[in-house]
């Protein structure tokens, strides 16, 4: 197939594409630099994109966007968390809609956070959309999407767990040191799926028939106490010292600490379960045990 990745520098992105090659697809990747060799150029907030690349080709994958925590909430990186997914999903579902040969499928990012803080509801792909700023921002992302005149998924992508990037990268030194622990009370759920998984729910995506939301996690979310315990127990570290609310609200701002840290959704993957997707890593103890090597 050929394909065309935006995002290809990104957590998932860096995991897919050399997937896809090995697996002998041709990759086109998205650049906002100077483009090299299998690359193309383009500028979504100017609107600046060769339609030519994406003419004729079998699938468009979407995976860019400004990092939800890279920084602190200010008004104007809400604003660029919100554009720089918003402006380049129109941009290639306009391309896509208007291209001779349009490809096959768009499979375009999008977030469980779609579904807001919900407690201990269970929610799948037919759950209604939540309040808050990042269910706004992947409400208009997947709006953005809509028009593209082909067959579209919303990838809406859990915690993706690495040890490359992204949360667990983050959190390994501190549980690597003993420190790690719970953060609050602990009860907030937390609906991960291994970079393994997700890479392979994205390629199983690219051939199958499915349209539409699609939830990227693993069918056994967990707490926050659990996920501490879990990853404690991996490393062989005591994990019992939790982190009180006011030291990342004081870092990060009330409003991000809340979203990523303090709040969560019990998400569960219907529609990849029922098309028959097999999960390399169903639980959360199989997947850090594969990724840590232990």
């Amino acid at each position: 197939m050929r394909i065309v990745v935006s995002g290809a520098s990104g957590l998932i992105g860096s995991a897919l594409v050399p997937h896809l090659t090995a697996a002998g697809h041709h990759v086109t990747r998205l650049v906002r630099r100077s483009a090299t060799a299998n690359e193309s150029q383009w500028n979504p907030q100017r609107g600046e994109i060769d339609a030519s690349v994406i003419d004729g080709a079998d699938a468009v994958i979407h995976l860019s966007g400004a990092g939800i925590g890279d920084k602190r909430w200010s008004n104007s990186y809400k604003r660029e968390i919100l554009d720089s997914r918003v402006q380049s999903t129109k941009l290639l579902a306009s391309v896509i809609a208007g291209a001779a040969k349009r490809p096959g499928v768009f499979l375009s990012g999008s977030a469980i956070g779609i579904y807001g803080a919900r407690g201990d509801e269970t929610l799948d792909e037919s759950s209604a959309h939540g309040d808050g700023f990042l269910a706004d921002v992947c409400k208009q992302w997947e709006a953005a999407a809509t028009n593209a005149g082909t067959r579209t998924v919303f990838l809406r992508t859990g915690i993706v767990l690495s040890p490359k990037g992204g949360a667990l990268k983050k959190q390994l030194p501190l549980f690597q040191l003993g420190l790690g622990g719970k953060f609050g009370r602990g009860d907030q759920w937390q609906s991960w799926i291994s970079i393994d998984d997700e890479v392979a729910a994205i390629t199983h995506l690219l051939t199958s028939n499915i349209s539409g939301a699609v939830n990227l996690t693993a069918p056994a979310a967990v707490t926050n106490a659990e996920f501490a315990r879990v990853l404690g127990s991996i490393l062989r570290r005591p994990a019992i010292l939790p982190v009180p609310s006011f030291g990342p609200k004081l870092l990060l701002g009330g409003e991000l600490a809340d979203a990523l840290l303090f709040t969560g959704q019990r998400v569960i993957p219907r529609v990849l379960s029922g098309a028959g997707f097999q999960f390399a890593h169903p639980t959360l103890e199989i997947a850090l045990r594969a990724l840590l090597k232990r």
